[in-house]
């Protein structure tokens, strides 16, 4: 063994001791390989931050861009509305459909795209559902993964093993030569993921900067509005019939506030929120915050029918309206002053349901209720209104909830983005454009078409999973260049030996397994293939069963979240821990090796 060999062995092992002591953020860890690299002169420093440029870190990034224009248009949150719908809350219904939708993305593009479009998605869907986002993101990312598995251009390692293949004078592989295997690991592997890892998946509690923005639910229960909020229709011959809310005096006589009305127009109700000039009509249905024995007696006073209100009316009321969370400064103008007096529906269009003082929650009654410097207010209204709340002068915002971000900015272009990502698949399924010039274009087209803006465009970048990506690549060239990898594969034939088939392709397996957990399981199988094929025709056996094992071998990334960008694309979103991708990958990697082991001799007999 060479001394560069024994230093990348030495700095590998140093890398993973960090990563899964979890002392050191991953990416400055990261960064740290790069420079121990730079200096060690194995490779130069040039090549130590070559990571930085390379095709797959671009395309990342500019997927980032995409799924970002996905979001702003409404189309993630629409998405992951049918997800609830179908999987409503039940975590298993939810895998259930959300696991074949990424597998069948990644067996015609990339894995890594096909997790980067469906982030967003299933961040959203967490929020809503009540689900820990680590419960969902690793199972995405393993079934990607998986999906891969299912077609010749489903991941690189299956080209490679076929190119291999052709280059040798023999017949290479066709497209659905996979499929078979695939599927078995894809099946196996969801019943897995969803019935056994759910008891092994980490159920991670928010990060800090979440836990300083609560949801909207933990807002209904800081200010006990949970069992406020009512549903009330306007009945013909009600007094309240072309009046707004301010003529009807609801919050002065009766403490009520209407948040929004819901009225028949067209083929679909549409939900309003409620401004200050907003008229009510006959047959409008309200949906308003007050106590049980206020809406009593408005109902019986103004000839309203009170109904019930469904979860599926909250949600479509959260799509409209939101909350926000505001302190009163000492300075503030409102000091001293009324609810009914600071008019803050006039001047803002948010009215204000609930005051804690001194971290208690006090009634409110808006007409003798005066504010002090400290308070903090409630704020319900319209999302838009919610978004400008940072020109007031005389408020300060404590917490807007997460649920903001998923409300589209650009929702009328909606239809222009499903157009551009359509594009883009079309062009990397049929190989009109290679994938980073494709993913490339669609950002681009994002941003001019007006789907993102460049300030949302810039803020969706992960500069975490970029930093650890790009810091990595560079480990698998110093690996190659210092001979590493090729002592490793080599030392393999040799225990290997004359060995039976099976256990061939069991030994190579576990070699590309291992390596691709630490190096692009791209790089692992140039580097293993013509090992594997020339092995197979020393020993006299069929290389077509081998050189599957190798390519299944190399998709099976599942212990550690630097095995794949798909791992490391999720590792932040899920606040996952190095020993978390072990704990739930490590089966997994073995059953999908059991099924190869099992299956292939049957399809490619030896």
């Amino acid at each position: 063994m060479t001394t560069d060999m024994l230093t990348v062995f030495v700095l590998l092992g140093i890398t993973i001791v960090l990563f899964l002591s979890d002392h050191i953020r991953m990416d400055l860890v990261a960064l740290l390989v790069v420079v121990s690299l730079a200096l060690s002169g194995i490779i130069t420093p040039a090549e130590a931050v070559s990571g930085f440029g390379e095709p797959v870190v671009v395309m990342i990034a500019a997927l980032f861009v995409v799924g970002e224009g996905l979001l702003r248009t409404g189309i993630a949150s629409a998405t992951g509305s049918w997800l609830l719908k179908v999987g409503g809350d039940s975590e298993t219904r939810l895998l259930l459909f959300l696991l074949p939708v990424v597998a069948l993305l990644s067996a015609f593009m990339s894995s890594t795209g096909a997790v980067a479009l469906l982030l967003p998605v299933v961040m959203s869907l967490s929020r809503r559902s009540g689900f820990a986002p680590s419960r969902l993101l690793m199972p995405l990312a393993f079934a990607a993964l998986i999906g891969g598995m299912l077609t010749l251009i489903g991941t690189p390692p299956n080209l490679i093993v076929s190119g291999q293949m052709r280059s040798s004078g023999l017949e290479p592989f066709g497209f659905f030569d996979f499929t078979p295997i695939g599927f078995a690991i894809l099946v196996v592997g969801m019943a897995y993921l969803i019935l056994v890892a759910r008891r092994l998946l980490p159920q991670h509690q928010a990060t800090a900067s979440e836990q300083e923005s609560p949801g909207l639910r933990t807002l209904y229960t800081r200010y006990d509005l949970s069992r406020q909020l009512h549903k009330l229709e306007v009945r013909p011959g009600s007094p309240l019939a072309q009046k707004t809310p301010a003529e009807a005096a609801l919050r002065s006589e009766y403490e009520v506030t209407v948040i929004a009305i819901a009225r028949s127009g067209g083929w679909l109700p549409s939900l309003i929120p409620v401004l200050a000039n907003t008229r009510m009509r006959y047959r409008d249905q309200m949906l308003v915050y007050a106590d049980d024995a206020q809406i009593e007696r408005l109902c019986a006073e103004q000839s309203l029918t009170c109904l019930d209100c469904p979860a599926s009316e909250i949600a479509r009321l959260e799509k409209n309206a939101g909350l926000a969370e505001v302190l009163v400064p000492p300075e503030s103008k409102l000091c001293g002053k009324t609810v009914k007096q600071v008019r803050l529906r006039e001047r803002l269009g948010l009215s204000v349901i609930g005051i804690r003082r001194n971290q208690e929650l006090i009634d409110l009654h808006f007409a003798s209720t005066e504010l002090e410097a400290g308070d903090t207010l409630l704020l319900a209204g319209s999302w838009e209104q919610i978004r400008n709340l940072n020109r007031s002068r005389d408020l300060v915002v404590l917490n807007t909830p997460p649920e903001l971000e998923e409300v589209p900015t650009h929702g009328s272009r909606a239809p222009v983005a499903l157009g551009i990502l359509g594009a883009m698949l079309v062009c990397m399924t049929t190989g009109w454009l290679d994938n980073l010039s494709a993913i490339l274009l669609a950002a681009l087209a994002m941003i001019l078409s007006g789907c993102v803006n460049l300030t949302e465009a810039y803020r969706s970048l992960n500069a975490t999973s970029l930093i650890l990506i790009a810091g990595m690549l560079p480990m698998a060239l110093a690996m190659e260049r210092s001979g590493a990898l090729d002592y490793l594969v080599q030392h393999l034939v040799n225990l290997i030996g004359d060995s039976s088939p099976l256990m061939l392709c069991a030994s190579l397996f576990l070699v590309t397994s291992v390596l691709s957990q630490f190096i692009s399981n791209t790089a692992t199988t140039v580097l293993v293939a013509p090992v594997a094929l020339s092995t197979a025709q020393l020993l006299g056996v069929n290389p077509e069963p081998v050189m599957i094992s190798v390519a299944i071998a190399a998709s099976t990334a599942f212990a550690t979240p630097i095995a794949s960008p798909v791992n490391t694309l999720v590792l932040t979103a899920g606040n996952y821990r190095f020993a978390d991708f072990a704990r739930v990958g490590i089966p997994l990697q073995l059953l999908a090796l059991a099924l190869t082991l099992l299956l292939t001799p049957l399809l490619f007999p030896f």
